[in-house]
Parts: structure tokens; sequence; C-alpha cells
């Protein structure tokens, strides 16, 4: 994996979460709601909320794995994990976002978490296996 791969990937993520924030800001303004948010699934700033705290639960622990699965030479498959993930991340917020409601599954939500969960256990496993053949 080359490493402007890798920090390209890490600074993906990190806008999107950086994004997500400020359009939250923006529409807490815009619907006037300085705290929380309604629980309705239709409701656009609910849905923005969540699109960020999504974002918030997953990025900082897989850009971490990115960086350091950069620190040392990896199998091409590790480039498609890191890849994949960093799309599936951007899959999933639009999942969030777009459709009129979340009260109803989309494949873009279920496509986007799954290969994030997929991806971020693989890169996940990887940097243990490293560890434990480092440690032999």
């Amino acid at each position: 994996m080359s490493s402007s791969f890798a920090i390209t990937c890490i600074a993906l993520l990190g806008l999107l979460s950086i994004s997500l924030a400020i359009v939250v800001t923006v529409a807490r303004g815009k619907f006037n709601v300085l705290s929380g948010s309604s629980t309705d699934p239709e409701d656009t700033l609910f849905k923005l909320v969540r699109a960020h705290g999504n974002s918030v639960e997953f990025v900082p622990i897989l850009m971490i794995f990115i960086y350091l699965l950069n620190q040392q030479p990896q199998s091409e498959w590790v480039a498609w994990l890191v890849g994949i993930v960093t799309f599936c991340r951007f899959l999933i917020t639009l999942g969030i976002i777009l459709p009129k409601t979340l009260a109803k599954p989309n494949p873009m939500r279920f496509v986007g978490a799954l290969g994030t969960y997929v991806c971020g256990l693989g890169m996940g496993i990887t940097l243990l296996l490293q560890a434990l053949e480092g440690s032999g």
C-alpha cells in the first residue's frame, strides 16, 4: 500500500467527519434547534445528526488502523480493504442522509455498514496477526 494512498484515505475520512459536523451545525441554525434533535426518521436534522454520529463512531478507529497498517509493507489486498472501507463510509453517509426516511432499510446503508464491518475487522485482525508475528 502506498503511503500517499493511505494518507489520502485518512484525509478523506477526516474530512467526511468534519464536513458532517459543519452540516449539522448549519442545519441546527436553519431549524433553530440548539441541542438534540427529534427522533422522527424523516426529520432532516435527525438524519444529519445520525450520519455524523455514525461517522464519529467508526472513523477514528479506521483512521488508526489505516495509519498503523501503513507503517510497514502490506499485501495488495490490505490496500483494497482500506479503499473499500473508505468508500463504504461515504456510502453509508449517503444512505443515511438521502432517503426520505430512516425507518426503512436501503441498499446504500446496508452495503456501507457491511463493508465497514468486514473491512474494519479485516484490518484489525491483520494488525493483530502482524503484532503476534512480530512478538515471536
